[in-house]
């Protein structure tokens, strides 16, 4: 039975196109390409900002007086709000749909990054940074990434969602050396202008090619062989949203998935890319020395987390997460025994495995969630976590203090 309409050829034939030939046009590349490759340029302009707050945090305690705990409690409410806002953004996406709410996004993050260069006080410091900040970066979490995927691809989903997380590090890799470069050249203010800069440039690609489902282009997924159902919206999109973080609460895999994904964002953004920098200063380090470092581990993050999704789709991601989470805790063992005034091999071996196992965490995360969830109706999953270890720096040897917030995204669909 015909899917669609039935087209006509030169002949004048009657020919019927499959769901299957839509979601493939002959000649042009599927639009859910284009959907990912605006996806991974707003996730990469939106990084931008993870670069700052490691670089920035010894040039405003210089300036301002500012302890190393001030930056971190702005950095603590970035992460906290960054979990707490991506299940209500999702839901947003569903009412209001994907490009108001990432342009929103963008712009909240462009505001908080430019406006910081105004501010003399730290409650402006914990306005911009976390709160404005914190809500934009959150709306274009895991959250988004898997709203993406799922909407928008049937065939290699995993590759795709390894690829947009990716972005971030991406983000990381190319912002890094700039915002560390530009702050020691001609000072902070410079840097957050461009970060800023970087963001809203992204917003007129969104708002020319994103859309929010393949039949708004009259396709269906990539990969698809049927047509797929219309979506349904709920009455209350929020409402949905605490309807399906109360569902994933009685869901033991919802727990062992926070649990997870706060001990990865804990060890990422958390402790790394917050404190690694000043740790390194206290070293004997330099600044551009230390932000190339972690430059590098962005570059090995898009090789390990693109790899990673390759490999979410040929073996059990439960495997996955243990064997990463195992490497992971050995490599922060041995950090303290590591830091130096130059970059040693060990170093440098630290850097390497960390960098490929940076973020590569996330594809088998959001597969086991949406496997969890499977034979129960009316849900799909996808996941987002920021953890904050950001509250002050903490001296060598020592733990720091901070809270950490990981939130599942059960989205209604």
């Amino acid at each position: 039975m015909p899917l669609v309409a039935a087209g006509r050829i030169r002949d004048s034939h009657s020919v019927t196109f499959t769901a299957a030939q839509k979601s493939m046009p002959r000649g042009r590349i599927h639009w859910a390409w284009v959907v990912a490759a605006v996806s991974f340029i707003a996730i990469l302009g939106a990084a931008g900002f993870r670069s700052v707050p490691g670089v920035m945090m010894n040039p405003l305690h210089h300036e301002f007086g500012w302890s190393h705990g001030v930056v971190g409690l702005a950095m603590s409410v970035n992460m906290t709000l960054f979990g707490l806002t991506a299940p209500f953004a999702a839901a947003l996406m569903d009412r209001l749909g994907v490009r108001p709410v990432l342009t929103a996004a963008l712009l909240l993050i462009a505001t908080g990054s430019a406006l910081s260069v105004t501010m003399t006080a730290s409650w402006q410091l914990v306005l911009l940074w976390g709160v404005l900040v914190g809500v934009g970066t959150g709306s274009i979490s895991m959250g988004f990434v898997a709203t993406v995927a799922t909407r928008w691809f049937e065939a290699r989903r995993g590759l795709v969602t390894g690829v947009l997380t990716a972005a971030s590090a991406t983000g990381q890799l190319i912002f890094l050396p700039i915002v560390a470069e530009v702050t020691t050249r001609h000072g902070w203010r410079w840097a957050s202008l461009i970060v800023a800069a970087a963001a809203l440039s992204v917003v007129p690609l969104v708002l020319l090619f994103m859309r929010n489902y393949p039949q708004d282009k009259g396709l269906t997924p990539y990969g698809a062989t049927a047509a797929a159902e219309p979506a349904v919206v709920p009455a209350s999109s929020f409402a949905a949203a605490f309807d399906g973080l109360r569902f994933g609460a009685r869901v033991p895999a919802f727990w062992l998935l926070a649990a997870s994904f706060a001990i990865c964002g804990m060890t990422t953004n958390g402790l790394i890319g917050t404190h690694f920098i000043p740790a390194a200063n206290d070293h004997g380090m330099p600044t551009t020395v230390a932000a190339g470092l972690l430059a590098t581990i962005g570059i090995l993050d898009v090789a390990g987390t693109v790899f990673s999704g390759w490999l979410t789709d040929r073996v059990d991601p439960r495997l996955l997460l243990v064997v990463y989470y195992a490497g992971r805790g050995i490599s922060l063992l041995l950090l303290p025994t590591l830091l130096a005034p130059h970059a040693e091999p060990s170093t440098w071996v630290f850097v390497i495995f960390y960098g490929l196992d940076w973020v590569a965490t996330v594809p088998p995360t959001i597969v086991f969630a949406t496997t969890s969830v499977r034979d129960l109706p009316s849900y799909s999953a996808g996941c987002s976590h920021r953890t904050s270890w950001a509250q002050r720096s903490p001296p060598p040897g020592q733990a720091g203090y901070g809270m950490c917030r990981a939130t599942t995204t059960w989205r209604s669909t």
